[in-house]
């Protein structure tokens, strides 16, 4: 009776310091970079992690926080993370260069990505954009202007752009990079009408690549399947209450942003967030919640073999695994 007492208090005092989930399983440790800055954006990851889910699933997860000028993919090429946030024309880039990355769940399904200009400039269709200074993000996030520019043979400007649209509101870029879902909400809440913007984007022009996934190494996946599987599972569960929640997933967003020093308001993380319920549950055809639509995978590869900045595309099994329950 006594050793079972201690062997109880034992477990109780592990689980306090989350080593352990409520079963008394010891907790794996794993790590976890998002490709950006915290928002709603990856706010079905941050849900999971507040309401208990990946030690519901066995894991003791460490959150590094993303930003334009720390990489998700050099972490997960140099073993500073387990599992990261990619899109999808990372993934296929990094596998065809020799890292064996894997896509083990795809959250978002269609593209946010665009281009956008005010019309004082004089830009309405995707020729006048010819010679005029384009506001890029680095490298991947470059990849589909770049093809877009390559796809109507358009000499640009590139202007470097950081994670601020200052530069474009103030005149010094003609165009500006952005998500549907976060940037374009931004010029709207600057005060600018949507009818003051001409919108180009991607998935009007060929480029609707699948954009956020969660990756990981070959090696990683091979040696430990179970943690991968429990990763995505806990991450989905996350992000199906997210979308449930609204407002309990931004309130947890709103004090992330806080904590770390980053201005935010409430009614843009809101809109973000239903945008991303959009793009990741509305019924389009490409297949199945939370798994890579081949058809997809095949137009993304096409256009960036036919472009160039691959040789050699990846086949699917290669770059994708199905960790569906």
């Amino acid at each position: 009776m006594r050793s079972l007492k201690i062997g109880t208090v034992l477990i109780l005092v592990l689980i306090s310091l989350g080593l352990t989930d409520a079963r008394g399983k010891s907790l794996k440790k794993a790590s976890f970079m998002t490709h950006w800055l915290p928002h709603a954006q990856f706010a079905g990851f941050y849900v999971a992690y507040e309401k208990g889910l990946y030690k519901k699933h066995g894991i003791d997860l460490t959150i590094i926080p993303g930003s334009p000028n720390r990489s998700s993919y050099e972490y997960l090429r140099d073993g500073k993370a387990d599992f990261v946030t990619l899109w999808l024309s990372s993934g296929i880039k990094m596998r065809a260069e020799g890292l064996k990355v894997v896509n083990i769940s795809q959250i978002v399904q269609r593209s946010g990505f665009m281009l956008i200009a005010k019309k004082t400039s004089g830009i309405n269709t995707i020729l006048d954009i010819r010679n005029k200074k384009v506001g890029l993000w680095a490298a991947p996030f470059d990849l589909r202007p770049m093809a877009l520019f390559l796809k109507y043979d358009i000499k640009v400007k590139v202007v470097p752009q950081s994670a601020s649209l200052n530069l474009f509101l103030r005149g010094g870029v003609h165009m500006a990079s952005a998500m549907y879902y976060n940037e374009y909400h931004t010029l709207l809440n600057s005060g600018l009408d949507s009818h003051e913007l001409t919108p180009f984007f991607f998935r009007d022009y060929g480029l609707d690549f699948p954009e956020d996934g969660i990756y990981t190494l070959e090696d990683r996946l091979t040696s430990d399947p179970d943690l991968c599987r429990a990763f995505v599972n806990a991450s989905q569960e996350g992000w199906l209450y997210a979308f449930a929640n609204p407002d309990d997933a931004v309130d947890i967003v709103m004090k992330l942003l806080r904590d770390a020093h980053i201005p935010a308001n409430r009614v843009h993380q809101k809109w973000m967030l239903e945008q991303m319920r959009d793009l990741t549950l509305r019924d389009t055809g490409s297949g199945p919640l939370w798994k890579l639509s081949k058809e997809g995978f095949i137009r993304t590869c096409g256009e960036m073999k036919r472009i160039g900045f691959v040789e050699r595309v990846p086949d699917y099994n290669e770059l994708y695994k199905d960790l569906s329950r």
